[in-house]
């Protein structure tokens, strides 16, 4: 039996487009002789709706869609996605999250997403009520198991125990001869590997086929990274969809392997095809086509240029390097050898004059005073001003260039380099980007070895580096990674070997900077933990811990 994975990219609310996106992949499919076809969760919808679906036509308006959709399906069945309505005099949330098995221009069956994920960047208890039977669908005198994203999440591969169902288990126990599941499962470092031993151990348990359809695509903080599979019985990988592209594949699971698949690329490919497609569908989904970016000759500005160039094209990015008094002529002659090596443009507009008019305007309220961070705020701050100027006069949207060391302790300027609508490298900590910009140098120099090899530094006052202020990059991630996504207490990371005044310093100033990072611009998530969307914080509050 050929199945067709539709690894499909659909845009939050778009029915006629994501319609279309469906039928066009469903086709593409039954020409490749698939016999039955996957699409991923909520496929018609977009992945995740949020509060949209509260909106007194948006249900409405995708059961029309679904109704358009079921028309033009013939006898080769298509499984998508969609919200439906729960029943509108029983208790409970107002929508489902569902399935809908089209065949012949009907719809046959509705199922319902039985777990509901309510932690980390979910949310779904909020919109849903839960499935309440898990039943297999007979069709051609096969039973398939169909289930929905979190319903094949198990115990062993969650942060702890969240439910007290087993959607596998209770289909596998009415017997079942293949199961499918629609998923929008959301990327981060690990998760592709992490989601293959789920998925073989699954099908070891059923002793059945499993395959799994993943959405492609970014929407909003998210990006989702396709990685669809097939499993056979034995638990043995035996085809992996490639990641981060919208592609549809053909497979016969019930044809066995001997040996996993391997999946293709490392860490460092990952997160930058990841960051990529982040980029290229918020802009394009935003309706904007091109993007616009401060080029200071540092290591975060240079890594946020090649993913600009590559994912929208070099002639949509546009850079500008403002030196003041403190930048080095090496690091205005490091953007421009970056400008030239990707094939942007980039203009030199020095900030000088601006930051002394400014101290002179200031001159009488600041008089006996030194000048301390004040003064490179300003930098900042009237770099952000031109950067968003540049913007509004050519329709960019401005990309921050700030990594997720310096969000994290607040090394940076709100209203700023802070400025902007993209925040593209946010949750990458400056480990990871010197790892990324190697990565990227690998076969030839493209972020010049200049900004790579020199120490990091802002180029706010005269000979200033990042460790004037900050702990060695090295120690500072991993106090980060352990308090901010392990959620460890200071006492616990001392205990694991850190100095203790660094330790609480770091904790300090993470707690201390929450009001700066909700005034940021959305970043895209490639850890565990991103600040924003999955990480909610109070600003206000005195806990110490």
């Amino acid at each position: 039996m050929k199945i067709g994975i539709a690894q499909i990219n659909p845009v939050v609310g778009d029915f006629p487009g994501n319609a279309k996106r469906i039928l066009g992949a469903y086709r593409e499919c039954l020409d490749a002789g698939a016999e039955l076809v996957l699409t991923p969760e909520l496929s018609l919808v977009g992945y995740p709706p949020r509060d949209l679906v509260f909106k007194s036509q948006f249900v409405p308006k995708c059961l029309q869609a679904l109704d358009y959709l079921a028309g033009e399906i013939r006898e080769v069945p298509l499984l998508a996605g969609y919200v439906d309505h729960h029943h509108p005099t029983r208790p409970g949330k107002p929508f489902r999250n569902a399935a809908a098995w089209l065949e012949r221009g009907q719809i046959r069956h509705r199922i319902w997403k039985t777990l509901l994920p309510t932690y980390d960047v979910f949310d779904e208890r909020r919109y849903f009520e839960p499935g309440v039977s898990s039943e297999p669908i007979v069709w051609n005198g096969m039973r398939i198991g169909v289930t929905i994203c979190e319903d094949i999440w198990t115990e062993d591969y969650l942060q702890r125990p969240f439910y007290d169902r087993d959607p596998v288990n209770e289909l596998a126990a009415k017997g079942i001869d293949l199961l499918v599941n629609l998923s929008a499962s959301p990327f981060h470092l690990g998760k592709p590997t992490l989601r293959r031993a789920m998925i073989g151990g699954i099908a070891r348990r059923v002793k059945a086929p499993v395959v799994y359809c993943n959405t492609v695509g970014a929407n909003d903080q998210l990006v989702f990274d396709g990685h669809s599979l097939v499993a056979g019985p034995n638990g043995r990988i035996q085809m992996q969809v490639p990641g981060f592209i919208e592609t549809c594949q053909v497979v016969d699971p019930f044809v066995p392997v001997e040996n996993d698949v391997p999946i293709a690329d490392c860490e460092s490919s990952h997160i930058y095809q990841a960051l990529v497609l982040g980029v290229r569908d918020y802009v394009t989904k935003c309706g904007f086509s091109s993007v616009c970016l401060g080029l200071s000759g540092g290591i975060d500005s240079a890594l946020t240029a090649v993913i600009a160039s590559d994912a929208l094209g070099p002639q949509n990015v546009r850079g500008l390097t403002m030196p003041s008094a403190y930048s080095s002529r090496g690091s205005v002659d490091d953007s421009f050898a970056l400008a030239a090596n990707l094939g942007i443009r980039c203009d030199e507009v020095p900030i000088g004059p601006a930051f002394d008019a400014i101290k002179e305007t200031m001159g009488s309220i600041f008089e006996g005073k030194s000048e301390d961070v004040t003064e490179e705020n300003m930098q900042a701050r009237i770099r952000g001003l031109l950067m968003m100027a540049l913007s509004n006069k050519e329709n960019h949207l401005l990309l921050t260039t700030g990594n997720k060391s310096e969000l994290a302790v607040g090394y940076c300027t709100i209203y700023g380099d802070m400025n902007g609508g993209l925040a593209v490298i946010s949750d990458l900590p400056k480990t990871r980007v010197y790892e990324v910009a190697r990565w990227i140098n690998r076969e030839r120099e493209i972020i010049p070895w200049n900004t790579i090899d020199k120490p990091p530094s802002a180029e706010l006052r005269p000979d200033q580096k990042d460790q004037d202020t900050l702990p060695p990059y090295e120690i500072l991630d991993g106090i980060l990674e352990l308090y901010v996504e392990h959620h460890l207490s200071a006492d616990e990371i001392i205990s694991r070997g850190y100095e203790e005044g660094t330790v609480r310093w770091v904790q300090r100033r993470v707690d201390l900077n929450e009001w700066k990072r909700h005034q940021a611009a959305p970043g895209l998530r490639v850890t565990t933990k991103a600040f924003g969307i999955g990480r909610r914080m109070p600003i206000v509050q005195r806990f110490v811990g």
